[in-house]
């Protein structure tokens, strides 16, 4: 008897993507998975898709839009696993991604075991996927995990988490609807319900960059009020299993590093910020500039600097990618 595994895959507008995402979850070589799409509102053929792959093992259901979080909270209501594949619509699972974590949950023996692996960063080709390896990328107590991620500014994408059915449940539903970081909020909370992160080598996944559809949305006035406050609960969760003058540190770099997602826009926001760092202990500075953005800082002003920052790369990403994206459709 092999356990059940559910791949929870949320969807909203992702027609473009969302075949090869759900057929990177058929091709898992573990032989008990089940596939829930919830289609979140979309307004393109998403839902149409979607359907295209419903069976037995791929259940496909539909909502009003209500953001990835109620989505997911839907997919999870509904599956029925042993354990948890969380897949965003654009990203994709190497054949072997589950097989190799369900390898070392047996091995492990605990369902409070959290087990992460490496991802590689693509635009079309999977071939041309970028691996770089960070300080996450091995066995971290929880407290290690809090440490390491907020003290060098660094993430783990959704896709290469397994979860127990038990630890998914222990951590409680995804609730930063309007947060561009829920999914840092989310498994905070599961690292820390966990035993410790396991660092599964030979599994690994492929994650999407270069989508800026949704970049508005993201750093609207909600949504920048919304990501602080997801930080805030982080910052609590570290706090709770340990706090100390390292642990505290850590908070106030956490702080530090947040601070360009709405500087100087948002100056009652860095004011929060700052009030929290105090009670911490330490201070906030606004963001400072790379010497490159420094001339238009001299020209223009502080505001139009930070401005350039975030154009310029999404420009030089949007060239990449579109080249990316010819070679793709030459190379089929």
């Amino acid at each position: 008897m092999h356990d059940l595994v559910s791949i929870l895959i949320p969807a909203y507008n992702a027609e473009a993507w969302l075949p090869a995402t759900i057929q990177s979850a058929l091709s898992q070589s573990w032989p008990n998975t089940e596939v829930i799409i919830v289609d979140d509102g979309s307004t393109d053929r998403t839902l149409g898709c979607a359907r295209l792959f419903e069976s037995r093992r791929v259940k496909v259901v539909t909502q009003q839009n209500q953001g990835a979080p109620i989505a997911r909270n839907t997919a999870f209501s509904l599956a029925q696993g042993d354990y948890i594949q969380w897949l965003d619509a654009d990203d994709l699972l190497h054949p072997e991604k589950i097989a190799v974590q369900m390898k070392s949950a047996r091995a492990l023996d605990d369902p409070r075991a959290l087990l992460s692996c490496a991802y590689g960063t693509f635009y079309y080709r999977t071939s041309r996927a970028l691996f770089q390896k960070t300080a996450l990328w091995q066995n971290l107590a929880p407290v290690d995990y809090f440490l390491t991620r907020f003290n060098h500014n660094l993430f783990f994408q959704t896709c290469v988490w397994l979860t127990s059915r038990e630890l998914a449940e222990a951590s409680g539903a995804w609730t930063e609807v309007d947060s561009p970081d829920d999914d840092g909020e989310y498994f905070c909370r599961v690292v820390l319900k966990s035993h410790g992160v396991t660092f599964v080598d030979g599994a690994c996944t492929y994650y999407r960059v270069g989508n800026y559809a949704g970049v508005n949305k993201r750093r609207s006035p909600r949504a920048q009020t919304a990501l602080l406050q997801s930080k805030m609960k982080c910052i609590g969760y570290l706090l709770s299993l340990e706090d100390s003058a390292r642990t505290r540190a850590a908070c106030i770099r956490l702080l530090q590093d947040t601070l360009s997602y709405f500087c100087p826009e948002r100056p009652d926001l860095f004011a929060q910020a700052q009030a929290r760092a105090a009670e911490l202990g330490g201070t906030l500075e606004p963001p400072a500039l790379k010497w490159k953005y420094r001339p238009i800082e001299w020209l223009f002003g502080y505001e139009a600097a930070t401005t350039t920052t975030r154009i310029l790369p999404q420009l030089r990403t949007k060239t990449v990618r579109r080249w990316d994206e010819l070679l793709f459709h030459l190379s089929r």
